[in-house]
């Protein structure tokens, strides 16, 4: 579907958690369904894929809205966090809360989706950019994130590489595979 539209990107507040919800739920029925199984995606909604409140009210974590005509909608929503939690929503298991040292720890790239109607229009790079921007001012000099098999094309075009495959175990049995992947800031640019 061709759009004309203009983007703003900007940080998430928590008026924005419901239509995150429905983006989120859409984004992954939708676009993940060649990569992932019926059982491994209904396993991960909500607990692997779904807000993470943290990142909001860390002032981490960024939606992108097209503005369309007269109408506004977010498209993307994607976060870096300070915190050692990897991925994982609210509900999710196994989070860490506490901070990360940006001396010697990686920021966390968390929680991308982009509506199904506007892949391929950069909104996933442009929130990387802005997530990678925002955690270098914090001092971090390197990035790391648990991507899925369908994000994994996005992220090793934006120069990270994969440090180990994954098996998440997930309530109803299933697992889902997810890409540990890395990148490092050098001084005066990115290492690509």
């Amino acid at each position: 579907m061709a759009h004309a539209a203009s983007f703003h990107i900007r940080l998430a507040t928590p008026a924005d958690i419901p239509a995150l919800r429905v983006l989120i739920d859409l984004s992954v029925r939708s676009l993940q369904a060649q990569d992932y199984s019926p059982a491994q995606i209904e396993g991960a909604l909500g607990t692997v894929f779904g807000v993470d409140s943290q990142l909001i009210a860390d002032g981490t974590y960024f939606v992108l809205e097209a503005m369309n005509g007269g109408e506004k909608k977010i498209v993307g929503c994607g976060g870096w966090s300070k915190r050692k939690t990897l991925f994982g929503s609210d509900h999710g298991s196994g989070r860490e809360d506490s901070l990360l040292d940006p001396l010697r720890d990686n920021a966390k790239i968390r929680a991308f989706f982009v509506h199904p109607e506007w892949v391929r229009h950069g909104i996933g790079s442009q929130i990387l950019e802005a997530c990678e921007n925002g955690a270098s001012e914090a001092g971090f000099r390197g990035f790391e994130l648990g991507a899925t098999i369908t994000g994994e094309r996005l992220y090793r075009a934006r120069g990270y590489q994969a440090i180990e495959r994954i098996d998440v175990p997930l309530a109803n049995g299933a697992s889902l595979p997810v890409i540990r992947m890395s990148k490092k800031r050098l001084l005066g640019g990115l290492d690509s």
